[in-house]
């Protein structure tokens, strides 16, 4: 698959290595990054993507060097280095170089990849649940779209795959689900859409943000609200919502068997007419103050 890596004012064919083994980002965790998507020649809510790797590596005490405007021009500069209907996965990256514990803010480096990636296969999934539980705010930077969260996503859906699953139900602390281990979490029961409120526990994903309103504004009421695995175990769909494959029923969860439901049909419809819609190359006011929190 073509790649394009952007680092220290140039760029790169394929996967350039950038990261020396002595890199606080390798041995200490320093790294947050940020995943969007173009496909079919749009890139929706790019500049929402941008922004949060900014916040996200100042969450982690780092100090970007680079404006809203120069990553978000950067994203667009890789994506047109690729055919126009190339599916893309575009990963704007931060961590530190330097730092014994903490970060050394003043080696924050920067790196901009962009690689062609199928967008996965949309006719469902099936999910289990898994032992493993998302983070509190107090035990993990959950508000950082941090690479340091990820391996517990990871165990979560080996165990799933053990068992015969695609992904794994992540619950929180206090025994609430949580979100996929990859992506955030709907469920549909008597027509009422539900999903879990946001605490702290994981993040409020840019495309679960953009459906709830593309849902709210086609005059569906989304409950966001606790959500307990009864819930999932009595819904007549469930539905996952993400940037790397944006809306995708689930068609198994445990050992209930799923029809991919209307209202994840609605909402992939509606989702792809949003991203149609939006072919501006502008950052948004909302992407900007993202980025100086």
């Amino acid at each position: 698959m073509t790649s394009f890596t952007w680092h220290q004012g140039a760029w790169f064919e394929g996967n350039k290595a950038i990261i020396s083994p002595s890199s606080n980002a390798v041995w200490l965790g320093s790294t947050v990054f940020d995943g969007a998507r173009a496909f079919e020649g749009v890139a929706p809510d790019l500049d929402l993507h941008c922004a949060r790797s900014i916040r996200s590596a100042r969450y982690l005490g780092m100090a970007p060097k680079h404006s809203l405007d120069e990553v978000y021009k950067l994203a667009w500069e890789g994506i047109d280095k690729h055919d126009k209907d190339s599916a893309l996965y575009i990963r704007p990256t931060f961590w530190a170089d330097e730092g014994f514990i903490t970060p050394d803010p003043d080696t924050t480096q920067f790196v901009m990849a962009v690689e062609e990636t199928p967008m996965p296969d949309a006719s469902g999934f099936s999910a289990c649940l898994s032992t493993l539980s998302r983070p509190t705010p107090q035990s993990a930077p959950t508000e950082a779209k941090a690479a340091c969260l990820y391996p517990n996503a990871g165990r979560a859906i080996l165990e799933a795959r053990a068992r015969g699953f695609d992904n794994a139900v992540m619950l929180d602390a206090l025994g609430n689900v949580a979100e996929y281990a990859t992506s955030n979490i709907f469920l549909v029961k008597d027509g009422i859409i539900a999903t879990p409120i946001p605490n702290g526990s994981f993040l409020n994903g840019i495309t679960r943000q953009r459906v709830i309103k593309l849902l709210k504004n086609a005059g569906h009421n989304v409950e966001e609200r606790r959500v307990t695995l009864s819930d999932l175990n009595e819904a007549d769909e469930i539905f996952n919502t993400g940037n790397y494959g944006k809306v995708i029923p689930c068609i198994r969860f445990e050992n209930n068997d799923l029809q991919p439901g209307p209202i994840a049909k609605l909402s992939r419809e509606l989702y792809w007419k949003y991203a149609h819609s939006n072919t501006d190359r502008i950052i948004s006011d909302r992407a900007r103050a993202i980025a100086a929190l």
